[in-house]
């Protein structure tokens, strides 16, 4: 899909991937949203066991820094979060999932998710 859309004083002409992370830049487009800022993006690591092992969560917090772990609850399974601040790209968040992923393959992790707040 190609989108040409007017956001502040650029142009945007991109074409993203037809793959979940696509569909959320997509969507952010729709919605006017300005790609040359730099937001706040959180990024969700899901484990395979709760808790984390300690070893994983240090290093998250040597690679990323603050991290908030999320405890089960009766409506989510555990978690662990951390931020990065920087221009919302495909490129970046699919490969900070990646690296992110990558990292925590050994305990159990996966990053299969993100989000901001618009």
């Amino acid at each position: 899909m190609r989108t040409n859309k007017m956001l502040g004083n650029k142009e945007s002409s991109v074409t993203w991937p037809n793959d979940a992370d696509g569909d959320v830049l997509r969507r952010l487009e729709a919605d006017g949203f300005d790609f040359s800022k730099s937001y706040t993006v959180d990024y969700n690591i899901d484990f395979d066991s709760w808790p984390p092992a300690l070893e994983a969560l240090e290093l998250l917090k040597s690679k990323y820094g603050n991290i908030e772990v999320y405890e089960p609850d009766e409506d989510y399974a555990g978690y662990v979060q951390f931020q990065i601040n920087a221009p919302i790209t495909y490129e970046g968040v699919t490969s900070t999932q990646r690296n992110a992923s990558s990292a925590m393959q050994p305990f159990g992790g996966v990053c299969e998710s993100w989000g901001i707040m618009h």
